[in-house]
């Protein structure tokens, strides 16, 4: 199956270590041959690095996750599944604009029914660049918060909240959706039925430390303890730290996994 991996900080830090473990699980330990990429926050916008190629293989890869340094990190090894074809474009994470901002996304799981639900929305905001389910999955979520009023904090909000639940509880109904996806503010994730996360906070700023998330498909080497994303769970996170929880009931997934 695929695998996500995200962070968010108070402060922008380096993650090699993580990167480094998620790249032995593309085409290595793990059997995510078919791409890779990361998507990182720096100087208020993204940058976007992908390849239709085995991480474990990349110079690139290598590269980028040992020199970024960012408070905002999304990141993806690939098994592909719909479609079987390994392009960039096809490769996650996909960027595409709503609403004035720069948005990511990376999805694990199967859900090739939205491609038709999509394609069939009266609310389309964004064409996807390739042909996966994911990206429909992506735009088909962009054009329901593009619906919302707008507000100075859209993702502290209720309307914003509320509709990414239910739209993400919506999608799920298809087969299986866990997903990543940022603003280039916050970071929010959704567990149809696998992600975990392990938080650190410091509590004396004087110390230099800071508030760190990482959220990951399957938990990476640590000496903490990861913890389970509860099944239908949405989380958004915002300089580290935790600022919304919306506990939605997506059916059982009827597919393994394979995004």
């Amino acid at each position: 199956m695929c695998e996500l991996f995200g962070l968010n900080s108070s402060a922008p830090i380096a993650a090699a270590w993580c990167l480094n473990d998620l790249r032995t699980r593309g085409g290595g330990a793990g059997d995510n041959p078919d791409g890779w990429g990361i998507s990182y926050q720096e100087n208020g916008r993204f940058h976007l690095f992908k390849e239709p190629l085995p991480a474990v293989q990349s110079e690139l890869y290598v590269h980028v996750s040992s020199t970024l340094c960012s408070n905002l990190i999304l990141a993806h090894v690939r098994k592909a599944k719909f479609p079987l074809i390994n392009t960039v474009a096809n490769t996650h994470p996909f960027k595409h604009e709503c609403c004035g901002k720069e948005w990511v996304f990376a999805h694990n799981g199967f859900i090739p029914e939205i491609v038709v639900v999509e394609k069939a929305s009266e609310q389309i905001v964004c064409c996807p660049d390739g042909q996966t389910d994911s990206e429909y999955a992506f735009c088909y979520l962009l054009g329901h918060i593009a619906q919302q009023p707008p507000v100075t904090a859209p993702l502290t909000g209720e309307p914003w909240h509320e509709t990414v639940a239910r739209v993400a509880e919506t999608i799920a109904t298809y087969g299986q959706f866990n997903f990543l996806m940022s603003d280039g503010e916050y970071l929010v994730a959704y567990a149809h039925d696998r992600l975990h996360y392990l938080e650190h906070h410091d509590p004396s700023p004087e110390t230099g430390a800071q508030d760190v998330t990482l959220i990951a498909t399957e938990p990476l080497s640590s000496c903490a303890p990861w913890l389970p994303f509860e099944p239908g769970e949405l989380r958004i996170y915002h300089h580290g730290r935790l600022v919304g929880n919306k506990k939605t009931c997506p059916p059982a997934p009827v597919k393994p996994a394979t995004r």
